[in-house]
């Protein structure tokens, strides 16, 4: 099994995949292609139908865009228990995660995740505070109703796919909610995260438009 991921230091979306395998103690081959000043690569369309990362290669099978990855994980090895057991659990984790992948534009936008950034607040736009608004209900009630310390009670696909949201709440100085603390703490601390930010501050490669 190969996954192939762009710059630990801002490749967001390789970031969920990745740490979601390592989490779950899934065996994989990693093959890093950095990006080009432009934040993509063209050999990326080597391995990739859409020419993105992350891309998971299973033998002869090709999965692109991280959900997709997350829930073919899922079926892959149902006995590690990427989405919770709970079926209503489930349920709610697949909804967050979904909104997720398919919303949060204004802090994705202006906030890009990057690792190796000073914690410095900057301006930001009224949709970037509505984002945080709303992570910070998803996350209050998650570990209020769950227990945490991940969304969930244990680490699950939901934590994947907000890891990169992690980094961008602490580096650009966006909460001081208890429940984004607390959260931010958990995830910092598991040893997959450790890993992935330490090869990421050892990167040397700069891409202009994710140095907000």
């Amino acid at each position: 099994m190969k996954l192939f991921i762009g710059n630990k230091n801002y490749s967001s979306w390789s970031f969920r995949s990745w740490i979601a395998m390592k989490a779950k103690g899934i065996e994989f081959e990693e093959i890093l292609i950095p990006f080009d000043d432009a934040g993509g690569n063209p050999k990326f369309k080597e391995f990739s139908p859409t020419g993105k990362v992350p891309t998971l290669v299973d033998v002869d099978l090709t999965i692109w865009e991280s959900l997709a990855i997350l829930e073919y994980l899922h079926d892959r090895f149902p006995e590690k228990g990427f989405w919770p057991k709970d079926q209503k659990a489930r349920a709610l984790a697949r909804s967050v995660a979904n909104e997720m992948h398919g919303g949060f534009f204004g802090i994705r936008n202006e906030c890009p995740m990057n690792l190796r950034r000073e914690v410095r607040a900057i301006e930001v736009s009224d949709a970037v505070r509505k984002d945080v608004s709303r992570i910070e209900t998803i996350w209050s009630d998650c570990l209020k109703t769950f227990g945490g310390p991940f969304l969930f009670g244990e680490f699950s696909n939901a934590d994947a796919m907000f890891a990169p949201v992690v980094n961008r709440l602490e580096k650009y100085a966006l909460s001081s909610h208890p429940a984004v603390l607390a959260y931010t703490a958990a995830m910092k601390s598991h040893p997959a995260w450790k890993e992935w930010e330490a090869a990421a501050l050892k990167e040397t490669w700069v891409v202009p438009a994710d140095e907000a």
